[in-house]
């Protein structure tokens, strides 16, 4: 290949890695950043509201377990079809029908008037919110440099638990003014008016749209704006991974058995990490009324939790970029662990009680937030939406397993101080399944780096 060849051919994700985060870049950030945001507030939503529920529709507690998971259903089925979808579509068309479908069904949810109509709006809300996040998350993935790639991932995902702690402020605003229907009338409204600037602004991912042979000039046009300078002497982009076999469906991809070990220690994981997530924003405010708490403080109180998540997210990024991502992130769950088992034996303390609380969701939601990160970079383009999107889908079975649980545990009257405990369980074996996964994705890097140092000497 001559010289002039090699300046006419130019691979796109080496492109990107040789730059640094342009101002397009940070923009889409933003954009997908607010989009998990919104994400996490419509999501958490029905927990802030249940008390007031239980009240004005004169129903036990119990029978919220229909509405309080009826969401996570629908993240669940919205995540499974949508990785598969834009593996085939596209990121941006995706993610921009993900938003407009939860937008609008959020809206329909301020006129629920019993359990089954307010589960009903909230599965096939949960189905946008559900296709929405994983490709997000995918779209910035693969528009990042490989240096900072874990941490600009997780300042993306970190959307969703600063969404879900904004949502218990909102509702302590929003429900003496406005009613429990103020709070989805919000989460409707705000994503409507984002839309005209994500169908704008947002770019599709150049890798996917190398990978699937999309016109030149269009590739062009993003990477130009992402490396802000002249590309018009580039004859043709590549991808450096081999480009996937016709006719193989990407699901079947991250089943083969070169990642199917990777693929199931990311769903134990996910699995584990939402089942504690969700057992505790969906019941922990009925959990502190029981506790002697007014549903205000109850509000605030749940809060605290998800909200410790975006500094997790944040340094787990930092860690992820300089250590092995899944060691890194096993270490975060047994911190969370015992951080759990301490918050079960400080509730005669309000204000450590609070710290506790805080700590805990620092590392619970931290590392749950940073694991689209670990899974991007196994997967090669032409399934890697469908690897994030299935790890996203099969996890949130997890939350509704946490949902479910949070009512038998409720019913078998356990206190709030048992409940806890119990959760760090589900961490040891997060724990566990991401030790196995840092030891697989230890060998490659093992292997790359004997090979060089042969090459060298």
């Amino acid at each position: 290949m001559s010289q002039e060849r090699i300046k006419k051919t130019v691979n796109v994700q080496t492109l990107i890695n040789e730059q640094g985060l342009s101002g397009y870049q940070k923009l889409v950030l933003f954009f997908c950043f607010s989009i998990l945001a919104l994400d996490g507030l419509d999501t958490a939503a029905v927990g802030y509201i249940a008390p007031l529920l239980v009240a004005e529709w004169g129903i036990e507690r119990s029978a919220l377990a229909p509405a309080l998971s009826a969401a996570l259903f629908g993240l669940a089925f919205g995540a499974l079809a949508a990785g598969p979808c834009a593996d085939r579509f596209g990121r941006k068309v995706t993610l921009i029908v993900a938003t407009v479908f939860f937008a609008l069904f959020s809206l329909l949810t301020a006129l629920a008037y019993d359990i089954p109509s307010l589960a009903l709006i909230r599965f096939l809300t949960g189905l946008g919110l559900g296709a929405a996040m994983p490709n997000a998350v995918t779209l910035m993935a693969e528009l990042a440099p490989a240096r900072c790639r874990s941490l600009v991932i997780n300042t993306v995902y970190v959307g969703f638990p600063l969404g879900a702690a904004a949502g218990g402020f909102v509702a302590a605003w929003l429900i003496p003014h406005y009613g429990w229907q103020g709070i989805f009338i919000l989460g409707g409204v705000l994503p409507l008016l984002l839309l005209p600037f994500l169908i704008r602004s947002l770019p599709e991912s150049v890798s996917y749209m190398t990978a699937r042979g999309y016109p030149l000039p269009r590739i062009r046009a993003v990477l130009e704006r992402i490396c802000r300078c002249d590309l018009g002497h580039v004859e043709q982009f590549v991808l450096a991974e081999a480009p996937a076999k016709s006719g193989d469906s990407s699901l079947r991809l991250i089943l083969s058995r070169s990642y199917v070990l990777g693929t199931l220690m990311l769903w134990v994981t996910y699995f584990m990490g939402l089942l504690i997530f969700y057992l505790l924003t969906s019941w922990m405010p009925l959990m502190m009324k029981d506790a002697g708490f007014s549903i205000e403080k109850a509000a605030l109180l749940t809060a605290i939790f998800p909200l410790g998540g975006g500094i997790g997210t944040l340094v787990s990024g930092v860690l992820m970029d300089k250590f092995n991502p899944g060691r890194v992130l096993s270490v975060v769950y047994v911190l969370a662990a015992l951080l759990l088992i301490a918050v079960g034996q400080s509730m005669d303390n309000v204000a450590v009680f609070a710290v506790l609380i805080f700590l805990a969701g620092v590392m619970v939601t931290g590392a749950q937030a940073s694991l689209p990160a670990l899974a991007a970079p196994i997967y090669p383009t032409a399934a890697r939406a469908t690897g994030m999107a299935w790890m996203l889908g099969i996890g949130r079975f997890g939350g509704i397993a946490g949902a479910l649980l949070g009512g038998v545990l409720l019913s078998m009257k356990l206190p709030f101080s048992q409940i806890v405990v119990l959760l760090a369980i589900p961490a040891a074996l997060a724990m566990l399944a991401l030790w196995l996964l840092s030891l697989k994705m230890a060998r490659p890097a093992a292997a790359a780096a004997a090979t060089l140092a042969r090459s060298a000497s």
